[in-house]
C-alpha cells in the first residue's frame, strides 16, 4: 500500500533541520488516513521480537492457565477473552485476546515467567515513543510540543495482544471487526500482515504490509476529539489466513482514567466544539453496557450535532 505514509522518526531527534518536515508529514498522515507507519523509532528489533515471542508463549499455555484470566468485565486489569468457538455464529470472529494495563500500574499474567520482563521492556519503550509522537502531533496542530506531555506521561497504557490462529475459511470470518480505538494513539506491532484500514476517501479496505522494523500508528477517538475533527480516528480490522498464526501487540495510550479530553480551545474557531469531552472511564462504562462498544460507536455519542 504505497500511499500510506512510512515516516522516518530519526528526523525528529537527530536532525533539527528535518524536524519541521517530519512534523508536517505526521500531520498530513493524521489528516489523510488517521494512520501511518514509523521506522527509526528507537525500539530495537530484539525488543520487538522478544515481545512477540512472550505473547506467543502466553497463547501456547494450557487452556486452564489462560482461563484463570477469563472475564467479561471490561474493568478487570488482566483479562483473557476468546471468540474461538465450535458451531456457526451469525458473525464469526477468530481470535484470542489478552488485555492488561502496563502503566501507571502494571498488571501482568503470572505465566509465562518471562512475559513481564519482555513485555515490560517493550511497553516502556513504546510509551516513550508515544509521548514523543504526541509532542510532534500537538506541535503540528499549533498547540506546542508540551501541550499534553505531562498528561500523557501520567496516562493509561493498556496492552491488547491478539492471537489469530490459521482459519480454515478465512473469507467467512474476521479476526477483529471494523472499529476505531478509544485512545489518543495506538501503536501496533504485528508478526505478519493482516491489518487493514479503511481509506476515508473511498471507504475501501487497504492492507498494511509488514515492513521490517516498522510499527503502525493509529489515531484514536480522543485525538479526533482534541483536534475538533481535523484528524479522524482510523477504522480498521484484522483479516485472517489459512496458513499461519498471526500475533499482534496493540499498545493503547490514553490520558488518565478520569482525565477529560476535550477539543482544544485553540482549534474550536467560529464553528464551535464538534465533540463533547470524555475520559477513559466513560468509554469503559459505555463498553460495559453496549453490545458493540467499539470506539467507532463511542465517537458517535460524543459528536455535537451542528
Amino acid at each position: 500500500m504505497g500511499d500510506v505514509p512510512l515516516i522516518d522518526l530519526g528526523g525528529l531527534w537527530k536532525d533539527p533541520a528535518r524536524r519541521s518536515a517530519v512534523i508536517k508529514d505526521i500531520a498530513n498522515a493524521c489528516h489523510r488516513f488517521g494512520f501511518f507507519q514509523i521506522v527509526n523509532h528507537g525500539i530495537c528489533q530484539t525488543v520487538m521480537d522478544e515481545a512477540l515471542h512472550a505473547v506467543s508463549s502466553f497463547f501456547d499455555l494450557p487452556t486452564e492457565e489462560k482461563m484463570k484470566y477469563m472475564s467479561n468485565d471490561v474493568r478487570e486489569p488482566v483479562r483473557y477473552v476468546t471468540s474461538l468457538k465450535d458451531g456457526i455464529d451469525r458473525t464469526q470472529f477468530w481470535r484470542a485476546t489478552l488485555k492488561h494495563y502496563a502503566h501507571p500500574l502494571g498488571h501482568w499474567p503470572e505465566n509465562p515467567p518471562h512475559y513481564r520482563e519482555k513485555m515490560g521492556k517493550f511497553s516502556a519503550q513504546t510509551r516513550k515513543v508515544t509521548v514523543e509522537l504526541m509532542e510532534a502531533i500537538t506541535e503540528g496542530l499549533g498547540l506546542g510540543p508540551s501541550y499534553l506531555t505531562s498528561k500523557m506521561e501520567a496516562g493509561m497504557q493498556m496492552m491488547a495482544v491478539h492471537c489469530y490462529p490459521p482459519c480454515p475459511n478465512p473469507e467467512m470470518a474476521l479476526g477483529l471487526p471494523p472499529h476505531s480505538d478509544h485512545t489518543c494513539l495506538t501503536i501496533v506491532l504485528q508478526s505478519s500482515p493482516g491489518l487493514q484500514i479503511m481509506d476515508p476517501d473511498d471507504c475501501t479496505w487497504k492492507s498494511i504490509p509488514k515492513t521490517p522494523g516498522a510499527l503502525q500508528v493509529h489515531v484514536g477517538v480522543h485525538l479526533e476529539v482534541l483536534s475538533n475533527g481535523l484528524y479522524k480516528s482510523v477504522v480498521h480490522r484484522a483479516v485472517l489466513n489459512s496458513e499461519r498464526t498471526r500475533i499482534s501487540i496493540a499498545s493503547l495510550h490514553s490520558l488518565g482514567m478520569d482525565e477529560t479530553m476535550e477539543p482544544a480551545k485553540e482549534l474550536v474557531g467560529a464553528h464551535g466544539k464538534k465533540y463533547r469531552g470524555s475520559c477513559l472511564r466513560d468509554f469503559l462504562n459505555f463498553l460495559a453496557t453496549n453490545n458493540s462498544g467499539e470506539g467507532s460507536s463511542f465517537i458517535n455519542t460524543l459528536k455535537i450535532n451542528p
